[in-house]
């Protein structure tokens, strides 16, 4: 069944905005505040990935757009549009989305014995990079609630190196209240499983070399129990096949108690089991294998671990490809620091609501249609 947005729908999405300080001066201010940001969202889910194109989207739908926006100075150009990317603060501006996320990780949720996952990972804008101040590529950091497919949070840096600083920022503003967070070995520290556990969250974090000691002893501790098939010690396994895209593959989970001696396990916060996952995939009669180590929050319940890995997967899988294959990401030359990373949210917001739509399309396909379909375009704001 199709629907209409509505003027009551439009109203209580601009009351989103409502507190976010506008930062234009307001010497021929023509536009309001809350209707370029509206026709920001709504343009770049139809297909527009820039300033110019935000404005020539407005412009063509301007008689469409009267309908639900007051637009008191007509359409607005593409130059007023890359001025306010270019001076709203980022931080200020995601967390307005907040309750807007928070009511769709609502509809998306199930029982509460079944905590959703939120994977974190960085993605490089490769050509935002500004030669001329000597500014290399923007690095985002992405929250992605895998259930429902929710983008709920985002945060810059110069730099991958500085994920470390950028992910307990990040958690501080998210709500991981009941959620597993699953994060690559960049944000395997102390501090970081501490802040999971103060938010009433459990944490699956990869080791690697960043930590050497712990990540020896659980490797080595796991490789010489698994030679007795873990006779001596409290161990859990699992085992699944999958099969798509012309490859096969065999994901082989092991998730065991943690381990009386394991190296500074004090600091830790909450830590309660170690754990590792095989991957071992044959495609066109070529074998590739892969060995990650885990230390968690969670309990004995291999089936959890596994899906909190498995899952954690999806955030390169559907986030970061569709962001460089269907929204051109890393296409974008927007060079302006707080542009790129205003545009890159309300990507990663086009790419929440499209998933909302309950359609068989592909996510490429249906901006397609948001495109073609103002109707269509309406239902997915609708959501």
């Amino acid at each position: 069944m199709k629907m209409e947005l509505g003027s009551d729908d439009v109203v209580s999405i601009l009351d989103y905005f409502a507190d976010l300080e506008d930062p234009r001066s307001s010497i021929n201010r023509k536009h309001l505040l809350g209707d370029l940001i509206v026709i920001c969202i709504m343009a770049v889910i139809a297909g527009a990935d820039g300033p110019r194109s935000i404005g020539m989207w407005a412009a063509s739908n301007v008689e469409w757009l009267k309908r639900y926006l007051a637009l008191p100075g007509g359409a607005p150009s593409h130059d007023t549009i890359g001025r306010l990317l270019a001076t709203l603060k980022p931080n200020y501006f995601q967390q307005c989305f907040q309750k807007w996320i928070e009511s769709l990780r609502e509809d998306a949720s199930v029982e509460e014995d079944c905590p959703g996952i939120i994977a974190i990972d960085g993605k490089t804008v490769r050509r935002s990079h500004d030669s001329k101040k000597g500014l290399g590529a923007m690095h985002l950091v992405s929250a992605w609630a895998v259930r429902g497919g929710i983008s709920v949070g985002q945060l810059a840096t110069e730099e991958k190196s500085n994920e470390i600083t950028a992910i307990p920022e990040l958690l501080e503003q998210i709500n991981v209240q009941k959620s597993i967070v699953t994060i690559d070995a960049a944000g395997c520290q102390k501090e970081i499983a501490a802040s999971i556990m103060d938010g009433g969250g459990d944490y699956v974090l990869a080791l690697k070399g960043n930590q050497g000691t712990l990540h020896a002893y659980v490797r080595d501790y796991i490789v010489q129990h698994m030679e007795n098939d873990f006779a001596d010690v409290t161990a859990r396994k699992f085992e699944e096949n999958l099969k798509g895209h012309g490859r096969t593959e065999t994901l082989v989970y092991y998730q065991l108690s943690l381990p009386k001696d394991l190296p500074g396990k004090a600091k830790w916060k909450g830590l309660r089991t170690i754990g590792v996952a095989i991957r071992m995939s044959e495609e066109k009669g070529k074998h590739t294998s892969d060995v990650r180590y885990y230390i968690s929050s969670l309990r004995l319940g291999v089936k959890q671990f596994a899906e909190a890995v498995r899952k954690h997967w999806s955030i390169e899988n559907t986030l970061h490809w569709c962001l460089d294959m269907t929204f051109r990401e890393d296409d974008s030359r927007v060079r302006n620091r707080l542009a790129t990373d205003n545009l890159a949210w309300l990507k990663r917001f086009a790419i929440t609501l499209l998933k909302q739509q309950p359609s068989k399309e592909s996510i490429a396909m249906r901006r397609r249609m948001a495109g073609w379909n103002a109707d269509f375009l309406a239902e997915i704001i609708g959501v």
